[in-house]
């Protein structure tokens, strides 16, 4: 069923089954050691503890992570968050795994102290410190425990969902807790040996089920389909809507909501943290390998979030995960190149990064007051956990407070992961996030009271410039300008500890951001980023690490030129940002003068507070371009001012405006015909029904259908319905249906209801012949007769069509077909025009398979209420008896 293109039905079919054999296969190799060290005593050492980390990392960490990616785009929900963080976990185990087989001498000692290897090296006393006191087994511990309450929280929700994955998350539950045990006592590693063998039994039969359900497209053996108890999901089933059609959303099914994942990423790094602050943890050596594989979920977690268009999550998780990075390596200088956690209160009272953080925390926190109460409340406990980490207020009890606010911290977003799965799961709100403090309106309204004042502008705007990606970039740009300020030129250990807080937001997270513009396709996007990050990375590189790189005043040239270079290629983006708005011009202009400042320095001849004006200006704007571009993208309307562009491109008047793909109209007969020649073609085509615009290919090629769902990146477990022209076309094949289904499609067709029935070998003679396995399910199938004229003079011309609606997944249905031609235009062969559509959604979804015991179950509302629909459904009844 490979197409050329890529048809994604194999690729996405069920990669569960990737991520359960990942975890059987990594439990299998601990299994392995657990028992071995259990019959004879010896715990495995150096090459054999590397390799079993190597096979860990690979396995459960990088296959399991592929498969949690691929399952986010098969909007699972459950198995997405669970996959990537259980591959995050696998991953730090087998580092420590590795880390224990570099450094046995630290883990084995029959008091489990640290003991530092010998070292033949003649090399400062730094380096005898990164490989002494490396605590391996307190780290993990800490490590392990994040974990567990983590996955109790999954093995819980995934009984809402089938009955295999519960026990097989319960059992590592279970596992996790006997491994922290067993890096102490040797009889916990029996019992957690005894335990993984259920989990891989279990975990076979899990893959297999899931396995045989993607070949056949149906549940073959039991374990999946049905969960294990249902009571949360009580409030899940089909009511009648009571909202107006107009009041409603259409649903984000592109990828699966990655609040859960981010969320849960909160609780890791908040938990690990909570054990170094109270000293449990005495090296932070294996802790920042734990923290920083944990960053790469949320970071993902963030990543997805820009896909769904999720401008706040995707800026607060990104935000989240820079902070976790930075914190995480100060410590770990600190621990391992600084000697004491407690020597350094000199040091960073001069840093003002985390002034920065509180900042930014506080602006979300504000922009909350028009989400949940619980978002609030998580946001306001962020805000007091960059309090708790503030030198400048807390001086010698700094640890404490950040333990405690850690502690508090990952409780509740503990919670609030349970609370995201659980609703997610659902699709709607099962367990109460309380109520909105603002509405969307009285939000929006203060936020333009102050330039409605200025400009004296009535209405608020319905554009705006903000692109999804600006938030971070300035959040990025403004860490590092502010963490970068210096009053004197530091001393070496000032130095090491500034090294995190410029490279992680200035180079490692920009380069995310540079990334996130260039999937968004902006030409101009990605290269501000870059080039950023560039010029970060050897301001880091000579102004903080030049002492570690034994970089000699007396090879500056070689940044000088490299200023030059830096200078000329910013002028140009000085010129293009001046197209774009006055906040990035100010900002390109900033970095301007902060490299004229880096060139000043490699001639020593820099005059020091003049920098640390113009990097605190750039901090500055860079906190005001954060709330500009947050709240105007989030809104979509230009709620605080950016600025207008100083320069606009000009516009070519006889510029081609010829469409992407042909556009010809239906009031014509030959407009008509030349879609029908497309569709008879092969071609995949834009067509007007009577609800909203559709995409549609004939049954007559298959490939063709194929490329429907490359087309609007559809997910694979949402099939294709057959719409076609008439209810004659379908009585002449006389499908076996009950009477009681045939009268009540009588009094439905032709309408803008699609109703799921039974698939049959009658679907062959109705003309879908070759393309039955590429509609609806390996059981049923939607059918759909349209209402609407120019639909049923086209279907005449080309038999049944495959169709669904004509838009990206995930974004609001085409009710123009201009709106089919901007989005789509350029992946399709052509679109009918015919004005506006009948209707603003979608029709209404009747699954009638169980029709004669009297039960109708509502897979969508559309313009056809369902109370509407029972109520004919009753009539039907009455009249058939």
């Amino acid at each position: 069923m490979a197409s050329p293109e890529g048809f994604a039905s194999v690729f996405y079919s069920e990669p569960s089954v990737l991520g359960l054999l990942s975890n059987v296969v990594s439990v299998f190799y601990v299994a392995l050691q657990n028992f071995s060290k259990a019959s004879s005593g010896v715990a495995a050492v150096g090459i054999e503890n590397i390799l079993a980390g190597v096979h860990l990392v690979l396995i459960g960490g990088i296959i399991q992570l592929i498969s949690g990616l691929l399952t986010f785009r098969k909007y699972d929900h459950l198995a997405a968050t669970t996959f990537v963080a259980f591959a995050a976990l696998w991953s730090s185990y087998g580092a420590t795994r590795i880390i224990l087989g570099v450094h046995p001498l630290s883990f084995n000692s029959s008091d489990n102290s640290s003991v530092s290897p010998s070292m033949n090296s003649t090399a400062a006393p730094v380096e005898n410190t990164l490989m002494a006191d490396v605590a391996i087994s307190e780290s993990a511990v800490a490590g392990l425990v994040a974990y567990i309450s983590v996955a109790f929280i999954v093995s819980f929700c995934s009984a809402t969902s089938n009955y295999i994955m519960p026990f097989v998350f319960g059992a590592i539950t279970l596992t996790l807790v006997f491994e922290a045990v067993g890096l102490f006592s040797q009889w916990a590693l029996i019992v957690s040996g005894v335990i993984q063998l259920i989990i891989i039994l279990l975990g076979f039969y899990g893959a297999a089920a899931l396995l045989l359900k993607g070949i056949y497209q149906r549940h073959v053996i039991p374990g999946f389909g049905n969960a294990l108890f249902d009571v949360l999901l009580l409030g899940a089933k089909t009511k009648t809507s009571t909202k107006k059609i107009s009041d409603e959303k259409k649903k984000n099914t592109k990828y699966a909501e990655p609040m859960a994942l981010g969320n849960l990423s909160d609780v890791i790094s908040a938990f690990i943290f909570a054990f170094y602050c109270f000293d449990y943890i005495k090296n932070f050596y294996v802790g920042t390998i734990w923290i920083s594989i944990n960053v790469v979920s949320q970071i993902l977690a963030s990543y997805y979030a820009y896909l769904r268009d999720d401008v706040y999550h995707a800026a607060k998780f990104g935000m989240h995960s820079m902070y976790w990075l930075v914190k995480v390596w100060e410590e770990f200088v600190i621990t391992v190149f600084l000697s004491s956690k407690y020597t350094t209160d000199n040091i960073r009272i001069e840093m003002l990064g985390d002034w920065f953080f509180l900042v930014i925390a506080l602006i979300f926190c504000l922009i909350a007051l028009n989400r949940d109460t619980l978002e609030l409340l998580h946001n306001g406990f962020f805000v007091l956990l960059t309090v708790s980490t503030i030198p400048q207020i807390w001086g010698i009890a700094y640890y404490m407070f950040f333990g405690i606010m850690c502690s508090l911290y990952a409780a509740l977003s503990l919670y609030s992961t349970f609370v995201s799965l659980i609703n997610s799961i659902a699709e709607k709100t099962l367990i109460s996030l309380g109520p909105q403090l603002l509405s969307t309106k009285k939000f929006k309204n203060a936020l333009f009271a102050v330039k409605r004042c200025c400009n004296k502008i009535k209405d608020i705007p319905t554009s705006t410039t903000a692109e999804l990606p600006d938030a971070l970039f300035y959040i990025c740009n403004g860490l590092a300008a502010i963490s970068a300020l210096q009053s004197k030129y530091p001393n070496n250990k000032y130095s090491h500890l500034s090294i995190p807080w410029v490279l992680i937001p200035g180079t490692i997270v920009q380069l995310y951001v540079s990334r996130l513009q260039v999937r968004g396709g902006q030409r101009f996007g990605p290269v501000l980023p870059f080039c950023y990050a560039g010029i970060w990375a050897t301001w880091t590189w000579l102004r903080f690490a030049g002492d570690l790189l034994n970089i000699d005043p007396s090879s500056y040239a070689g940044f000088t030129v490299g200023a030059i270079a830096f200078l000329i290629i910013n002028a140009s983006l000085m010129v293009l940002a001046a197209y774009k708005n006055l906040i990035l011009l100010v900002l390109s202009t900033v970095i301007e003068v902060l490299v004229v400042c880096f060139l000043l320095f490699t001639l020593k001849r820099l005059p020091l507070p003049f920098e640390g004006v113009m990097l605190a200006i750039c901090s500055l704007v860079c906190v005001y371009g954060t709330v500009a571009s947050l709240v105007n993208y989030m809104f979509k309307s230009q709620l605080i001012p950016m600025g207008s562009p100083l320069l606009k491109a000009v516009q070519n008047k006889n510029q081609d405006a010829t469409p992407p793909c042909p556009t010809p109209s239906s009031h014509r007969t030959s407009g008509i015909r030349a879609i029908a020649e497309i569709l008879d073609a092969g071609g995949v085509c834009g067509v007007p029904s009577d609800t909203v615009y559709t995409l549609a290919a004939s049954c007559k090629h298959p490939k063709a259908i194929e490329r429907i769902y490359n087309i609007k990146e559809r997910p694979l477990e949402k099939p294709l319905c057959l719409t076609i022209g008439s209810m004659e076309q379908l009585q002449a094949v006389n499908p076996p249906f009950s009477p009681l289904l045939w009268e009540f499609l009588t009094n439905i067709y032709p309408g803008c209801i699609g109703c799921i029935v039974p698939k049959g070998e009658w679907l062959k003679e109705l003309g879908v012949g070759i393309a039955y396995d590429y509609v609806g399910t390996k059981d049923s199938i939607m059918i759909r007769i349209s209402d609407l004229t120019t639909t049923a003079h086209l279907l005449k011309m080309t038999g049944p069509l495959a169709i669904t609606s004509a838009n990206p997944s995930g974004e609001p249905d085409s009710i123009h077909h201009d709106m089919v031609t901007t989005r789509l235009g350029h992946k399709l062969d052509g679109v009918l025009c015919d004005g506006d559509s009948t209707e603003l959604v979608s029709s209404t979804v009747v699954n009638c398979t169980r029709i004669d015991e009297g039960v109708l179950t509502f897979i969508r509302e559309g313009p056809v209420p369902v109370s509407k629909v029972l109520q004919l459904f009753e009539q039907v009844k009455k009249n058939f008896v």
